[in-house]
């Protein structure tokens, strides 16, 4: 299920991270008491009574900057508004309503989105008296919140969460493959889209997704029934949004969240940059199916180590998803094309695979004889018994005498023996450790 979309609006400096850092709980955003110290938007998860959505925090829009860090982090905030749901403009006390926020609020009307006004800073019951002048904006009751102190933040949540849209599913059967592709601009994504679809194509229909501008494309090729979440078209407003650098990373998120297996798609003419992994890094976190597609593969001058540099170069640079297959193509040419659904089909399977307890155990039960558990302070972590709890991914529980005696590199060595055990090709693994209670067997 595709979460709702929150976006944290505003001019600089009224203190947006701090807020995003208290509705997600962590501390994700950089919190600098400097105007624009937040370039880019960050993403985190909230949940409120009961209800998950995402928020975005942006960096301050800037009415009248002409720089061009501030041109940048304008279109950021404008593409954030675009992908919201629900919009949290914040303004603050301490210098009361401002210009700025005037025009900022003419912006919010004009997006024709839910709007949520909160007034950060009110640290006091005179700064609470200052939110008043803000009812002037039309945009309703101003709500008195203080990053800082964390008051306020659970009327903030409740204003937000109830103007959250329902939001409904396009269901498939489970024996449909849905597929994300992911990448920053100009990898070639809609090309490798078009390239799928144009082969042999048996297109069901096309059914609009539960994100604004994504299609979902069912198919079938072989027997096997496919659905393709289409990312790549994001929406245009002249150069400024052709230029902009970073991705629509929120759409590529809801993407995700509805896939089974991920397509990360990378130019092989320009290499890997730090971009793809952030990309690559969000398909991981959410337990996807992965597969590296080097696309444009037709344009590389080759020898016979060229292929296995460049796979190599990938292993070094995402070394977080070395469980991920290598499929290089041409969408241009279609060289090679042939062999990306295969891979695709085969890393759901993985992706899908549950393991039965008693061969769980004694692959664990094997890897414990060759390599026990080190001691720590003259404690040795036991492990009494293992069990697979889900799949989507691979969810394992590690049931021990005390999870705190679960060194890191331990936990790595299990989850090697198991990769070498099954498989699970394309698909990132969960390893939980629990303490056994006194109940269990």
């Amino acid at each position: 299920m595709a979460r709702p979309v929150v976006a944290i609006v505003g001019r600089p400096n009224v203190g947006k991270s701090t807020i995003f850092n208290r509705l997600i709980g962590d501390r994700l955003a950089i919190v600098e008491d400097k105007p624009g110290i937040t370039r880019d938007r960050i993403y985190g998860v909230s949940d409120w009574n009961g209800k998950s959505f995402s928020v975005i925090d942006t960096g301050g829009i800037e009415i009248d900057g002409e720089d061009a860090i501030l041109k940048s982090i304008r279109v950021q905030a404008e593409l954030a508004i675009e992908e919201a749901d629900v919009i949290v403009f914040m303004c603050e006390a301490k210098s009361g309503l401002t210009s700025s926020d005037e025009e900022v609020a003419q912006i919010l009307f004009r997006s024709g989105k839910p709007i949520v006004l909160a007034i950060n800073k009110v640290d006091n019951m005179k700064r609470t008296e200052d939110i008043y002048e803000f009812y002037s904006l039309g945009i309703g009751d101003p709500i008195g919140i203080s990053g800082s102190h964390g008051t306020g933040i659970g009327d903030l949540l409740d204003a937000v969460v109830e103007r959250l849209p329902d939001k409904t599913e396009v269901e498939y059967d489970d024996d449909v493959i849905r597929v994300a592709l992911i990448g920053r601009p100009n990898v070639g994504k809609s090309s490798l889209v078009n390239a799928i679809l144009g082969e042999e194509r048996v297109i069901v229909s096309d059914v609009a997704g539960t994100t604004r501008d994504a299609i979902d494309t069912p198919f079938e090729r072989d027997g096997q029934r496919y659905v393709l979440i289409d990312t790549a078209g994001m929406r245009k407003r002249g150069k400024v949004y052709e230029n902009t650098e970073k991705y629509s990373v929120m759409r590529a998120m809801k993407a995700i969240e509805r896939a089974d297996v991920v397509l990360v798609v990378i130019n092989g003419e320009e290499g890997i940059i730090d971009q793809d992994k952030h990309i690559a890094g969000y398909a991981h976190d959410a337990g996807k199916a992965s597969i590296f597609v080097v696309n444009k593969w037709d344009a590389i001058e080759k020898d016979d180590k060229t292929m296995q540099n460049f796979e190599r170069n990938i292993r070094d640079h995402f070394l977080f998803m070395s469980y991920a297959p290598v499929v290089f193509l041409s969408a241009l040419t279609k060289q090679r094309l042939q062999k990306l659904l295969p891979v695709v089909q085969h890393v759901a399977q993985q992706h899908a695979l549950r393991i039965t307890t008693h061969l769980v155990n004694d692959v664990v039960s094997d890897a414990v004889a060759i390599n026990p558990p080190p001691t720590d302070k003259g404690r040795r972590l036991r492990i009494n018994y293992v069990t697979q709890v889900a799949t989507k991914p691979p969810t394992i529980v590690v049931f021990v005498n005390d999870p705190s005696l679960m060194h890191f590199s331990y936990e790595r060595y299990l989850e090697n023996k198991l990769r070498a055990a099954f498989n699970f090709e394309g698909t990132p693994i969960r390893l939980f450790t629990r303490r056994k209670s006194e109940n269990e067997g």
